[in-house]
């Protein structure tokens, strides 16, 4: 007879099974049962994922630049390929292409500075936008092919990247640097390119020697937020991203993900699920700045959130 972790591990999966959204439901059963997808095409018809493609114009975007928060193409995609939208997806590489366009064109590169010989650099906006563009299958693409190269030549010798013109150089941004880990593994996978790999892997090094969020001189908490779940986190940092992106790499299991991994199993709900303690985003129709497109759920168990939680846990062995 199973035990009550196996009963309730079971009860959430089919809770997600009955997602309204496609996307969770196809992700639930090929990252947590082990089936193999079938038509992705129903994963477009999910009400957050056509709300996320509302109001495209004919140019690929959204009448706001990419990167407005959280309304431009950039911050939409991350959540579309998030939701499993299918590689090739018309709207979507047409979106991305507004994306690759900000970021390689000489507007944005010509801000880009240089000090003490470290790239200062808000490497989560490229990074962001390679594992989109990678997940959508636009690894070919020169444009994206730009970003990885950019990314690898901007890493800082600990294995990060960091937009401070004021830091020392002694140690980059955690912030800063979780997508471009992300993004350039996904270059890997896509095209096979050592130089983002090894990039990626020295990223992930980074984190690992912090075992995520202490400090390497006392064992201290470096930020009590990096211990809050958040979704989306955008460009920010938490260990519960970090702990996603690091199974994405085959990482979870690494012994030093073991505090990190504790944190996220006391913050399990009785039931088995899990729900967002902070939010970097208002609800649809606020007034204001850093308004979402969609409501991914505040108070109640998040789908995603869980979703995500279970994919970390089977990455790192604590459930079958």
């Amino acid at each position: 007879m199973p035990g009550d972790g196996d009963i309730l591990d079971q009860a959430v999966i089919e809770w997600l099974l009955r997602s309204d959204e496609p996307g969770i439901r196809v992700m639930a059963r090929r990252d947590l049962l082990d089936e193999l997808p079938g038509d992705l095409v129903e994963v477009l018809h999910g009400p957050k994922v056509a709300a996320l493609f509302s109001g495209q114009g004919e140019d690929g975007g959204f009448g706001v630049h990419p990167y407005q928060k959280w309304a431009g193409a950039h911050w939409r995609l991350v959540s579309l390929v998030e939701l499993g939208i299918p590689a090739g997806e018309p709207r979507a590489v047409a979106a991305a292409g507004t994306v690759l366009d900000w970021l390689t064109g000489s507007g944005h590169r010509s801000r880009i500075v240089t000090v003490d010989g470290l790239t200062r650099r808000c490497a989560s906006q490229e990074g962001n936008a390679l594992a989109v563009c990678c997940r959508l299958g636009l690894g070919d693409d020169p444009r994206v092919a730009d970003l990885a190269a950019s990314l690898v030549s901007w890493q800082w010798p600990d294995g990060g990247w960091n937009c401070d013109v004021r830091a020392g150089g002694h140690r980059s941004s955690f912030h800063e640097t979780l997508s471009p880990c992300w993004g350039l593994y996904e270059h890997w996978v896509a095209t096979g390119d050592a130089a983002s790999r090894d990039a990626a892997h020295r990223a992930a090094e980074l984190f690992l020697e912090h075992r995520l969020f202490r400090s390497t001189r006392d064992d201290a908490v470096i930020e009590p937020t990096w211990l809050t779940i958040h979704y989306p986190p955008y460009w920010h940092y938490d260990i519960f991203q970090a702990l996603l992106v690091l199974s994405r790499m085959g990482l979870a299991g690494d012994e030093r993900c073991a505090d990190s991994i504790d944190v996220l199993l006391r913050r399990r709900l009785r039931d088995g699920r899990w729900r967002p303690g902070g939010y970097w985003w208002k609800r649809p129709g606020t007034a204001g700045s850093n308004v979402e497109i969609v409501d991914w759920g505040r108070s109640a168990p998040g789908e995603m959130v869980t979703l995500n939680a279970m994919r970390v846990l089977r990455a790192a062995k604590t459930v079958d």
